[in-house]
């Protein structure tokens, strides 16, 4: 099977096509490794703190399944990385990210991404 990666919410994973539904633009995916981790906070109104909820977002587990949208979806080149280290390194270069960015959006999103690290265990 031929390896894509694909959007989901704001998070960019690689994995397997399943099904793909074109009418709907929409595809089935199975996740195998993150290449982005989402961002923190509400979707909606992006990089903005004062909102009704401030998401934590974790990125989606080894094996997965989520509906993407089709459009997103593109072929992978190169080596799939195992997805413990694919999860880490991604998490890892959101928070350097942040890191360099002073906005309060950015302390809350840093301090959501500690948060979910302790369910990621490493």
């Amino acid at each position: 099977m031929e390896l894509s990666q694909a959007k989901y919410k704001s998070g960019i994973y690689i994995g397997n096509v399943l099904e793909v539904r074109k009418e709907e633009n929409r595809a089935l995916f199975q996740v195998l490794a993150v290449l982005t981790h989402p961002n923190q906070g509400d979707l909606h109104h992006p990089k903005q703190i004062d909102v009704p909820f401030f998401h934590e977002r974790k990125a989606l587990a080894y094996l997965e399944k989520a509906w993407v949208p089709f459009s997103t979806v593109k072929p992978y080149e190169g080596e799939l990385p195992d997805y413990g280290s694919s999860l880490k390194a991604a998490w890892e270069a959101a928070c350097e990210r942040l890191r360099s960015d002073d906005s309060d959006w950015a302390v809350k999103s840093l301090q959501l991404l500690q948060e979910v690290r302790k369910e990621y265990r490493f």
